[in-house]
């Protein structure tokens, strides 16, 4: 009886094979993905690319700070060729194995069909033993040896039986299956090497590795800084309401990524006792001594804050030692800056929640943005933003305010003309301009826009005491060379500084009283005035669809012929609309076109629907001062209500249908921004021109919605990180408790540049929070419903069939 038989592969074959098909699987596609291929340069990146020695040894640099880049391609190549070699020579020896002994057919090796005769197979022997006999010249053992055993094979008229019918003269027997294993790993002379090896992998080394990763991946955070670094910023950032720049400076100079004991890539040089001590001395208000508080007083930290004083100095270091140290710092500080700005607003929230005694003023968070550009740009706060420009140095900025034709910013310097450019930059040569006018035009212009709403409440424009408010802010990133020669667009940045300083001018006696909160409210003329105003836009709006349709019934039953009231609902919520759009416009609303034409628009239709009012009226005046008119004219009167009130229905469906597309719109607006949060959000967007910063640097930004009034943050600080071309932000947060009118400030900051960050006010009319529903037209009940009730109540007869009825 056939059986089944496993056993080791002796010869190697199946272990060999299994080799060739996972190195080919590794291979393949590995050659494909990982093979160092030369990068192909973007021609107009090369074209837009700057030549200013700041650019041109910044590459130095990027160049000579990976020295492993070349080691890492070559290592690449050696390991991927050895690979292919390996596998070209296990296809070699899998070829040289011999398995012609595995398919054993007699026919076959003696040359004669299936079914020959007994003489005829004698004759084919000889024949053919005669030429591989090992004695004979040509002669092969192996052949002869098959020759032989099938020889045998098909004279035996027990073996040829057994051939034909299991496939082998000997009869039925076991299936081999081969472990793609060599015997020699169970032979028992080596099992203690064997298990020694399993030992050392599983046992040892894997957990070794992985606690050495967890030990490791536990210490940070998850933008890669140290947990106890941001310790010490909750220490330190909620000692004082109010931190100064020089104060962010000297805690972020404490972290402990700067530290030997904390991070093993700090590099303690015997160089540090004399160099640092004359750096020092270059530096303008340092205050070394003035610290004395630990770690702010440690040595790592003094150096740290040395260093970060001489980059924003730009102050020439020397390159084998203090310039390395200053690189490595630099490199560090944007990520310690963002988690410096999420542990403020943590700590704003905290103050919110009364966990922590005080509430930080929105300076502290804006301190912390603020030191990010100045890292990245290597400039003080107090420097002209001109110096973002390559060439342009501290000598250069008189230029700029000549008297005939004053530079203010740097949006208008891309405003002017090219001939009115040249002549402010006369000092620079002509490749000198042009790598200036290259960087200018990759500078980012941004569209800011606002709009304000309360998304869960059908009023979407009625802000209430407690809603929660929705600020979506809307960035569109466009190049700074689209405003080349093109002065009708405006400096957004100096225009509303202006505006606002001719307000308070022009009102300074304007009756607003603070509040406690830093919040304010109108004069209580203006508050009447407004109350009276929603009072009668409450009565107008009173009728609803609902009650329009019982209006018409009865109007129908009673044999009236006035119009019913649905068109003066109609005209009423026109009039509310055009109110509302008006209020928007006058709040700063950035579609005011729009709004100009739908005005027009609306005037247009309440002119034609107040002289169909008029007309009807009319018409009415005259049917009811000749009531004994003829029957035709009562039918024709019948009509037209039936006319009037379809149309109503028409208008009042299509108005549905609107809000309905409107509603539809949103929620797919709405699972749109889910599925993108739901795939990640990415750290790439434009490289920023930044010489003095070691590393390639993308643009970010922050946005967050201010209270600039009582000086506090209301949202946590959106951290934009993929502004390519347009991206939409929502910032929510709960509006004031006490009704009146307040002002907030949304905020738009970079984390790159100097003098592009934008500013935009929402004046938002907050009324008292309607009080919980008690009555509704929808829930009364007709007489004659409760009559039909009140005679099922009466009514003894049952609806369903009882086991008597059953019986009966």
């Amino acid at each position: 009886m056939a059986g089944q038989k496993f056993q080791y592969d002796e010869s190697g074959a199946t272990f060999f094979y299994f080799l060739l098909s996972f190195l080919a699987l590794l291979l393949v596609p590995g050659t494909y993905y990982w093979w160092p291929r030369k990068q192909k340069e973007d021609p107009k990146a090369l074209a837009s690319e700057c030549y200013c020695p700041g650019c041109r040894k910044k590459k130095l640099v990027l160049q000579s700070t990976k020295p492993w880049e070349l080691m890492k391609r070559t290592c690449i190549k050696v390991i991927i060729i050895a690979g292919w070699a390996l596998l070209a020579f296990l296809a070699y020896k899998v070829s040289q194995f011999d398995y012609e002994s595995a398919s054993f057919d007699p026919y076959d090796i003696l040359n004669v069909p299936i079914g020959t005769s007994e003489k005829v197979i004698k004759k084919a022997y000889r024949r053919l033993s005669l030429i591989y006999h090992p004695d004979k010249e040509t002669g092969d053992e192996k052949k002869f040896m098959k020759l032989t055993k099938a020889y045998q094979a098909l004279t035996d008229d027990e073996s040829r039986k057994n051939w034909e019918k299991y496939g082998n003269p000997d009869g039925p027997g076991a299936m081999s299956f081969g472990i793609a294993l060599p015997s020699w790993i169970v032979e028992k002379e080596n099992s203690v090497w064997v298990l020694g090896l399993y030992a050392l992998v599983f046992m040892i080394a894997l957990p070794t590795t992985v606690g050495m990763w967890w030990y490791k991946s536990i210490r940070y955070s998850g933008d890669k800084v140290l947990l106890e670094t941001s310790r010490m910023y909750y220490y330190f950032l909620h000692k004082s309401n109010s931190i100064p720049l020089k104060r962010v400076i000297m805690i972020l100079s404490a972290s402990l990524e700067f530290e030997k004991k904390y991070n093993s890539e700090i590099v303690e040089r015997s160089s540090d006792e004399h160099e640092m001590p004359q750096l020092i001395k270059q530096l303008y208000n340092f205050g070394e001594k003035a610290q004395k508080e630990p770690p702010l007083s440690y040595n790592y930290s003094i150096k740290a804050r040395a260093l970060i004083h001489a980059h924003l100095s730009r102050l020439v270091l020397k390159a084998d030692t203090l310039d390395l140290d200053r690189m490595y710092i630099v490199k560090k500080c944007p990520y310690l800056i963002q988690e410096m700005v999420g542990v403020v607003s943590q700590l704003i929230l905290l103050a919110y929640a009364q966990r922590v005694p005080r509430l930080l003023n929105i300076e502290t968070i804006e301190n912390c943005m603020k030191l990010c550009p100045m890292v990245i740009q290597a400039l003080w706060e107090y420097k002209s933003p001109f110096m973002q420009l390559p060439y342009i140095s501290e000598d250069h900025i008189k230029h700029f305010d000549n008297k005939k034709k004053r530079v203010r910013s740097i949006q208008h310097l891309a405003q002017l003309k090219n001939e009115d450019r040249r002549s402010t930059l006369k000092f620079l040569s002509d490749s000198q301009y042009e790598d200036l006018v290259k960087v200018l035009g990759r500078m980012p212009y941004i569209d800011f826009k606002v709009r304000c709403e309360v998304i869960d409440d059908e009023a979407t424009t009625v802000y209430t005491a407690g809603a929660i408010v929705t600020v979506t802010v809307q960035l569109k990133r466009r190049d700074m060379r689209v405003l080349f020669g093109d002065e009708s667009y405006a400096d957004k940045h100096h225009i509303e500084l202006e505006k606002n300083a001719a307000k308070e001018t022009e009102k300074p006696d304007k009756l607003e009283k603070p509040l406690s909160n830093g919040d304010v409210i109108e004069n209580n003329e203006d508050i009447e005035n407004k109350e009276t105003k929603d009072d009668e836009k409450e009565k107008k709006v009173t009728k609803g669809i609902w009650q329009q349709k019982r209006q018409s019934g009865k109007g129908k039953k009673s044999g009236n012929v006035k119009k019913p009231k649905a068109t003066l609902s109609a005209s009423a919520k026109k009039k509310i609309k055009k109110k509302e759009k008006l209020e928007k416009a006058k709040l700063g609303d950035p579609e005011t076109k729009e709004t100009e034409k739908d005005k027009t628009e609306d005037d247009k239709t309440e002119d034609k629907d107040q002289l169909k009012d008029s007309n009807a009226s009319s018409d009415d005046d005259s049917d009811s001062d000749n009531e004994s008119s003829s029957d035709a004219s009562g039918e024709e009167s019948e009509k037209t209500d039936a006319e009037d009130t379809a149309d109503d229905k028409k208008k009042v469906s299509a108005n549905n249908d609107d809000d309905d597309d409107d509603d539809w719109d949103k929620f797919q607006s709405g699972a749109n921004k889910k599925d993108r949060v739901l795939e990640g959000r990415t750290k790439q967007s434009h490289l920023v021109h930044s010489p003095y910063f070691p590393e390639e640097k993308h643009e970010y930004w922050w946005v967050y919605l201010s209270d600039r009034k009582s000086r506090t943050l209301l949202t946590v600080p959106y951290h934009v990180t993929e502004l390519v071309d347009e991206e939409e932000i929502q910032l929510k947060f709960t509006a004031p408790r006490w009704p009146g009118v307040y002002v907030f400030a949304v905020c738009l900051r970079s984390d790159s540049y100097f003098g592009f960050d934008q500013m935009h006010d929402i004046k938002l009319d907050v009324k008292e929070a309607p009080e919980p529903l008690t009555e509704h037209p929808q829930w009364d009940i007709s007489d004659e419903e409760d009559d039909t009730k009140e005679e099922d109540k009466q009514s003894d007869i049952s609806e369903f069939t009882t086991d008597e009825d059953v019986e009966d």
